[in-house]
C-alpha cells in the first residue's frame, strides 16, 4: 500500500529531496505542464511518497494562489514530506538550476549582446515533452473523471480555455460551482475558509541593497503576490513596468523571453535575466527573491487546508472541480505545445517513439528528454 502520512517510512532525508529537486530543476524543460509530469513519475510513480489523488489535490490548490504553479507543486511536496525545511530546500533547489543558467546567459547577454542558441536540441526535447505530459494526465485524468458532472466541468474547461479565456477564471468558477451545488444538497453549517490568497507582505529588507535594487525587490514583490498564468503574463506586467518606462529595452524583454523559453525550470526565472540587465548581480539577486518570496509564504499558509479540504465532504466537492479543470486546463496547454512543436515528420516521430517507450517500456522521463534533444540534433542534420 501507498503511504501518504508525513511520519511514514518512506519520509525522505532533506538531502533527497534537494537531490531530487536539483534534478528536475535540470531537466525541466516544458513549463509548468512538463514540470507537473515529471513530478508526477518521481513523487507518484517511482517513489510513491504521496498517492495519486493527494498529488492531484496539490496541483489543483496550485491554482487557487498567485505563482508559478509547477515551483509551488514542488514546495507543496517538499511541505508533505519534510515540514517547512521541506517546503524551502524543494522550492529553491528547484528554482536553483534556471537562476543559475540564467543567471549566466545575462552575464554572456551584457558582454556579448547575444545568448547561445540552443534550438538544435530544443528542435527534439519539445516533442519528446509532449509524450512526457500525455504519459502524466491520463492517470490524472482518471483520478479526477469521478462522477458525471465533473466530466461536465471538465469538458466546460476545455471549451472555455479553447476560447482564451483566464486560467484562473475557470479553475475558481469551477471549484464555487461545485461548491455551491454541494451547499444546496447537503445545507450544511461549514465554516468559511480563510481568503488564503491575501496575503500582505511585511516589508523588511533581505539583504542590504541600493535603493533600486530595493525598487527592483518591492516591483516584483508585488508582481509574484499577484500574477495567475502563465509566463506570458508576467512578461506581459515587465513590459508596462520596465519596458514601456524605459528602464529595460523591447529587446531586453524580447530576449528575456526568449531566455525563459529555452532554459529549464521555472519561466519564471527570466526575472533574474532582467534584473541582471538593470543593475548588474545584485540586481538579479533583488528580482529573482522579490518574484518567488510570495510562493514560498502562499504555499506555507495553504498546503495545512488541503487535507482539511479533502476531509470535509462540503469542500471535497470544490477540490475535485478545481482538480478536474486543473487537468482540463493542461490537456488545452499540451495541444497549444503539440501545434508548436510537432511540426513534421521528425518531430511526430519523436513525439510517437517517446510515447511508446514511456507507456511500455516506463522509461525515467529524463532520459526521454535526453534522448528527444540528441535525436532532434541528428535527424536536424537530415
Amino acid at each position: 500500500m501507498i503511504n501518504t502520512k508525513n511520519d511514514g517510512p518512506q519520509r525522505p532525508s532533506l538531502a533527497e529531496l534537494a537531490g531530487l529537486f536539483l534534478k528536475l530543476g535540470i531537466i525541466g524543460f516544458g513549463g509548468p505542464a512538463a514540470h507537473i509530469a515529471l513530478m508526477q513519475e518521481e513523487v507518484v510513480s517511482r517513489r510513491q511518497w504521496m498517492d495519486g489523488q493527494h498529488f492531484l489535490d496539490l496541483v489543483g490548490a496550485t491554482n487557487l494562489i498567485p505563482g508559478p504553479n509547477s515551483t509551488e507543486l514542488a514546495m507543496h511536496i517538499g511541505r508533505e514530506r519534510a515540514g517547512t525545511k521541506g517546503l524551502i530546500v524543494a522550492g529553491a533547489c528547484f528554482i536553483l538550476p534556471a537562476v543559475l543558467i540564467t543567471g549566466l546567459l545575462a552575464w554572456l547577454y551584457l558582454q556579448y549582446g547575444t545568448v547561445p542558441t540552443v534550438q538544435p536540441f530544443l528542435y527534439g526535447i519539445k516533442p519528446a515533452i509532449i509524450a512526457i505530459i500525455l504519459a502524466a494526465i491520463f492517470p490524472l485524468a482518471k483520478r479526477s473523471l469521478i462522477t458525471v458532472q465533473s466530466g461536465i466541468i471538465g469538458l466546460a474547461a476545455i471549451i472555455l480555455s479553447f476560447f482564451q479565456y483566464k486560467e484562473v477564471y475557470i479553475i475558481f468558477g469551477a471549484g464555487l460551482l461545485a461548491l455551491l451545488l454541494a451547499v444546496l444538497k447537503r445545507r450544511p453549517n461549514t465554516h468559511c475558509l480563510l481568503p488564503f490568497f491575501m496575503l500582505q507582505l511585511p516589508a523588511s529588507a533581505l539583504l542590504t541593497i541600493t535603493a533600486s535594487n530595493w525598487k527592483l525587490f518591492l516591483l516584483f514583490l508585488k508582481i509574484g503576490a499577484i500574477l495567475y498564468g502563465s509566463g506570458y503574463v508576467l512578461f506581459a506586467y515587465i513590459e508596462s513596468e520596465l519596458a514601456a518606462t524605459g528602464i529595460i529595452t523591447h529587446q531586453q524583454l524580447t530576449d528575456a523571453i526568449a531566455v525563459g523559453q529555452f532554459t529549464p525550470g521555472p519561466v519564471f526565472s527570466a526575472v533574474t535575466f532582467i534584473g541582471y540587465q538593470v543593475n548588474g548581480f545584485t540586481g538579479a539577486v533583488a528580482a529573482t527573491m522579490g518574484v518567488f518570496l510570495p510562493s514560498f509564504l502562499f504555499v506555507a499558509m495553504l498546503n495545512p487546508l488541503v487535507r482539511a479540504m479533502r476531509g470535509s465532504a462540503t469542500f471535497s466537492a470544490f477540490l475535485d472541480a478545481v482538480n478536474v479543470a486543473s487537468v482540463a486546463v493542461i490537456i488545452v496547454v499540451c495541444y497549444e505545445l503539440a501545434k508548436s512543436s510537432v511540426t513534421d515528420w521528425r518531430t511526430l516521430l519523436i513525439a510517437l517513439t517517446s510515447l511508446f517507450v514511456l507507456f511500455i517500456a516506463r522509461i525515467n522521463a529524463a532520459l526521454i528528454i535526453v534522448g528527444g534533444a540528441l535525436a532532434g540534433y541528428v535527424l536536424g542534420l537530415f
